[in-house]
């Protein structure tokens, strides 16, 4: 989710190898969209209300093997901060030139292209 020249990520409280710092991520429940499931992870994950604006792709993970569906969103309310104390540790509003200090190992190419768009100085 990208919001004035940033973007939120989440650092789990158990990482899975590399992955510690991601963008807010979890399992689409029955009867759920990728777009709906985007909306209530940020809500749990990070506590604020997001609006998917595109979806970005799918893949199978690199580092946990999972089939990870991507969904730009947009800030629509609510100050970001660590909702789900279980899995969340810390959450933080990174640039762009910040990202590979959080997330090492490069991102999913089209979520980077979209992010070199949206968070542009």
């Amino acid at each position: 989710m990208a919001h004035e020249g940033r973007v939120l990520l989440v650092r789990r409280r158990v990482a899975e190898g590399q992955l510690s710092w991601q963008f807010p991520a979890g399992k689409v429940e029955p009867g759920e969209s990728f777009e709906v499931a985007a909306v209530r992870e940020t809500k749990e994950e990070a506590g604020v209300d997001v609006v998917p604006v595109a979806p970005l792709g799918e893949r199978v993970h690199p580092i946990t093997g999972r089939r990870v569906s991507y969904t730009a969103c947009e800030l629509a309310g609510g100050t970001a901060h660590v909702a789900d104390v279980d899995e969340i540790a810390e959450v933080a509003w990174v640039t762009l030139s910040e990202i590979p200090r959080y997330i090492p190992y490069g991102l999913f190419e089209p979520v980077q292209r979209h992010l070199d768009v949206v968070l542009q100085p």
